[in-house]
C-alpha cells in the first residue's frame, strides 16, 4: 500500500441528510442557542478553532436554501463550507429505488455522496449531536498525521456511555470494545440504549432478552476519522449491505459506517485508534431534549466556553 507523500490538511464532514424521524421535524436546522444558533454552529465554531478549514456537508436538496442560508449567515465567515448531496437514487449500477422508499441509506451512503469532494484525510459527525471542544481538537491532531500503511490509519473519538444518553428515551449508539494498545476490536451499532429506573443502561436483543451497558462502557458517536481511502472501501460494500438491505428491509434499512469500521478492523486491513473524549453529548433526539440543549448552550457561553456571538 502506498503512503501518502503530500499532507493535506483534514476536512469536516458533517452529516445532516437525516429525516428526525423520532424528533418531528427537521433538527438539523432547529435553533437551540441563544442567538438561534444550531448545535452545528457550536460544532462548527469547535472544529474551527481545532485547526479544520473546510467543511462538507451533506444535505438534501429539500433543505438546500435554508441551510446554506445558515451557513452563509454564520460559519461560512470562518470556513470553506462546500456541499454534496445524499440522494435515496444514487445507487450502484444494476440496482434501483425501491417504490415507496423515503428514508435515506444510512451513513455509510451519506458519506459517500461526498466522494467527489474530498481527498485529504477527514473526520465525521451527526448534525444533530454536540460532541465538545475536545473531541474536534482529538481528532484534528490525529488525522493531521494519519497515514496508510500496512493497515488503513483510521481513528475515533471514544465517549463513555453514561456522557451520551437522553433522559427523554433511548438511543442507538455504537457499542465498542478496545484492546490493550489502544485500537478498536469490535463495534456493534446497538439501538434501543437507556437507563432503566434501576439506574442500569440496558439494550435489547434480537433473541428478545436485554443486554447491559454498565457506565465506562466505551461508545461511538459516529466520530471518526479516516483517511481517502474509505471511500472505496464505501463503494466496494455498499452494493452487498444493499442486497441484503432490500431483501430484508427494503423500506427502512441502513447501510451504517460502524458497519463499514468493523469490518476492515475484522478483516486485518484497517486499525481504528481509540481516542479518549471525556466531554459530554448533547443532542435533540426527541423534541423533549431541545430545553436541555438550550440551556446547556447558555450556560457554556455564560462560562466563557463559547463568545456570545460566534460568528461576529
Amino acid at each position: 500500500m502506498e503512503k501518502n507523500t503530500e499532507k493535506k490538511r483534514p476536512v469536516l464532514v458533517i452529516l445532516a441528510a437525516g429525516m428526525g424521524s423520532r424528533y418531528g421535524g427537521l433538527k438539523q436546522i432547529d435553533p437551540i442557542g441563544p442567538n438561534g444558533e444550531i448545535i452545528i454552529d457550536f460544532s462548527l465554531y469547535d472544529a474551527w478553532r481545532a485547526g479544520f478549514e473546510t467543511v462538507v456537508c451533506i444535505i438534501k436538496h429539500s433543505i438546500e436554501d435554508d441551510f446554506k442560508r445558515i451557513m452563509e449567515a454564520g460559519a461560512a465567515k470562518k470556513l470553506n463550507v462546500l456541499y454534496a448531496y445524499q440522494e435515496l437514487d444514487d445507487l450502484p449500477e444494476g440496482y434501483s429505488l425501491p417504490e415507496g422508499r423515503t428514508k435515506p441509506w444510512g451513513t455509510g451512503h451519506a458519506i459517500l455522496a461526498a466522494r467527489e469532494l474530498v481527498d485529504a484525510p477527514f473526520a465525521i459527525i451527526n448534525a444533530d449531536d454536540y460532541y465538545g471542544p475536545e473531541a474536534f481538537k482529538i481528532i484534528y491532531d490525529y488525522l493531521s498525521s494519519a497515514e496508510d500503511g500496512e493497515c488503513y490509519d483510521f481513528s475515533m473519538a471514544g465517549y463513555l456511555v453514561e456522557n451520551t444518553l437522553s433522559e427523554n428515551g433511548a438511543v442507538t449508539r455504537g457499542l465498542c470494545v478496545k484492546n490493550e494498545e489502544g485500537f478498536l476490536s469490535e463495534i456493534h451499532e446497538t439501538q434501543g440504549i437507556k437507563r432503566d429506573p434501576d439506574g442500569v443502561v440496558r439494550f435489547p436483543k434480537a433473541d428478545g432478552s436485554f443486554g447491559e451497558a454498565p457506565d465506562g462502557t466505551l461508545v461511538s458517536m459516529n466520530m471518526f476519522g479516516f483517511t481517502p481511502v474509505i471511500m472505496k472501501e464505501l463503494a466496494e460494500r455498499f452494493p452487498k449491505a444493499l442486497d441484503e438491505i432490500l431483501e430484508e428491509n427494503p423500506m427502512k434499512g441502513e447501510f451504517f459506517i460502524p458497519e463499514v469500521v468493523g469490518e476492515p478492523v475484522e478483516e486485518g486491513k484497517a486499525t481504528v485508534k481509540v481516542i479518549p473524549c471525556g466531554e459530554r453529548w448533547y443532542g435533540v433526539t426527541y423534541q423533549e431534549d431541545k430545553p436541555l440543549v438550550a440551556s446547556a448552550m447558555a450556560e457554556k457561553k455564560a462560562q466563557g466556553l463559547y463568545p456570545e456571538k460566534l460568528w461576529k
